[in-house]
């Protein structure tokens, strides 16, 4: 893997805007024109990877660094376990928007490191806004004429594969929308829930199910968790084919 570290000597902030210039393009690379070989690259059953971008314009798909704190932030780790679970548009959409909060880390970093005051750090923001970002050219927002002709002539870079598949309107496997609670009829009776919903406990905060909140279940597992607890939203649910709960992401991980 490349050196990541960082510069020991003093620079300006135009020095680190072109920093991040280069590991920008390499990233938009990734994402655009390579986005077939990195797709291959980011195989769900290897360990956690992460894709790094380069000032020279390079990028590439490794396990984190080992050393604890890293010499400079690290991406986004396990970017590969979710890349069955979603459209592939919408997984490479998620990584380019992880991806330019790590070129902002990165670029802010080398500002502490190198003693920028108020108007250096304004100076370098300013430069970095006025590019679009690595998810505006991605998903073809972009508003920069440079970075819109390269996805136009990159439009038919990637297909999904024959994993990915589109959501039937049924409900996937493992997701459990709870109904709002229900008025009580004339004879005050009420539903009786199912067994399974009677007993459900969250596999993270031990909490019992309750009826007007979204569940989802692990499929590896088998385990129910609050939505809130795993961070997932009915929306996001709505796109994972095969959910892996964080325990099981580690298992993996370690494994």
């Amino acid at each position: 893997m490349e050196a990541v570290t960082a510069p020991a000597t003093h620079k300006t902030p135009e020095e680190v805007f072109n920093d991040f210039k280069g590991r920008r393009a390499g990233l938009i690379k990734a994402l655009t024109t390579d986005a077939q070989k990195f797709y291959q690259m980011c195989d769900p059953e290897k360990d956690n990877l992460c894709l790094y971008g380069f000032p020279n314009e390079g990028w590439e798909v490794n396990l984190p660094v080992e050393e604890v704190p890293p010499e400079l932030p690290e991406p986004a780790l396990g970017i590969n376990f979710a890349r069955d679970g979603m459209k592939e548009n919408d997984w490479l959409y998620l990584v380019a928007v992880h991806s330019d909060s790590w070129l902002l880390a990165v670029a802010f970093y080398f500002g502490a490191r190198f003693g920028f005051g108020k108007s250096d750090r304004k100076r370098l923001f300013q430069m970095i806004n006025d590019l679009p970002t690595v998810f505006e050219v991605v998903s073809g927002k972009a508003t920069n004429f440079k970075d819109q002709a390269e996805i136009r002539n990159n439009g038919s870079k990637s297909k999904s594969n024959g994993k990915i598949s589109r959501l039937s309107e049924s409900r996937p496997k493992g997701i459990k929308m709870s109904p709002l609670p229900e008025v009580d009829d004339e004879s005050g009776e009420e539903e009786e829930d199912d067994d399974d919903e009677q007993g459900a406990i969250c596999g993270a905060c031990g909490d019992n199910y309750a009826r007007d909140e979204f569940w989802i279940c692990c499929d590896i597992c088998e385990r129910w968790f609050h939505g809130k607890c795993v961070k997932i939203t009915p929306a996001k649910a709505a796109h994972i084919n095969h959910y892996k709960c964080p325990t099981c992401c580690t298992k993996r991980a370690r494994s």
